[in-house]
């Protein structure tokens, strides 16, 4: 039977209204089956489209699962922006002073305010990648292994993996061969002259989850922001530009507190809304 569903799309970090990355979000999602959502998620075949559901946990405002064309995560940073700002729009109210989030990596923290901003969760993995995995990601990118300032695990779900490169105009020169990699999950990350109105320019390439390069990337700007400033490769407050590459001008805030808390944030704006036929 078919059903109608209220339904949003949500331009996130966009510095202005579709400069961002879309999210799909379909709220009142109760008694959809993962088949359904993976279904419409292929179709309407953007980086991620979210079910909004009722908590289990009771600590929780709202549930959300989350999928990109060729699966389900755990959690993703612009769907989980683009979801609360959905949620609140359509009437949410917190229980407290945060937004909670439940997804499959746990409770997500949001303040309100000029732009939501997620609080970065745990990352699974760290350290540096060994030399085989970083030699098929310097070939992948057409550089050399010298090109490399630095490289790490910054996996908090999706699996990413990310290079440091000498410039922020490097980073944007990439054209990779993503099917020398087509089972990962990795970003590049390089550094504005001092001065510059953004900090860092970074790039996410997704194709083990059927996405070539996401346009803006709030995962990857979490845990990429947990390394750079827990390492003091970046300040506690700073800017990110992405998907220049893609027509986009994403705009990521980047906010440390002294306990060591990232926050993610950015603007949200809802470009369609209307009902979905599931």
């Amino acid at each position: 039977m078919t059903t109608s569903r209220r339904f949003a799309q949500i331009d996130v970090f966009g510095a202005v209204p579709y400069g961002g990355n879309p999210v799909a979000v379909v709220l009142d999602a109760e008694g959809l089956s993962t088949e359904q959502m993976q279904r419409v998620a292929r179709w309407t075949n953007l980086s991620e489209t979210t079910f909004l559901l009722a908590p289990s946990d009771p600590q929780a405002d709202y549930r959300v699962r989350i999928f990109t064309p060729g699966g389900e995560l755990p959690f993703a940073g612009h769907p989980t922006l683009g979801s609360a700002h959905a949620w609140l729009e359509a009437g949410g109210r917190p229980r407290g002073e945060l937004v909670m989030q439940e997804c499959g990596a746990g409770l997500i923290p949001l303040r309100l305010g000029d732009r939501l901003a997620f609080a970065a969760p745990p990352r699974l993995r760290t350290g540096p990648l060994d030399d085989d995995l970083l030699a098929c990601i310097v070939d992948a990118f057409g550089i050399g292994r010298g090109d490399v300032v630095a490289h790490q695990w910054v996996d908090n779900g999706p699996g990413w993996t990310v290079i440091q490169l000498a410039s922020a105009d490097e980073v944007l020169a990439l054209e990779p061969d993503l099917a020398r990699i087509p089972d990962l999950m990795v970003g590049a990350v390089g550094a504005y002259p001092p001065g510059s109105p953004r900090g860092f320019e970074l790039r996410s390439f997704a194709p083990a989850v059927g996405v070539p390069e996401d346009p803006v990337c709030g995962s990857m700007n979490a845990s990429v922001a947990q390394w750079l400033v827990g390492e003091g490769l970046a300040p506690e407050h700073y800017l990110v530009s992405q998907g220049g590459r893609l027509g986009r001008d994403g705009e990521i805030t980047i906010d440390a507190d002294p306990d060591g808390t990232v926050w993610v944030g950015g603007a949200t704006t809802t470009c369609f809304r209307g009902e979905a036929l599931l």
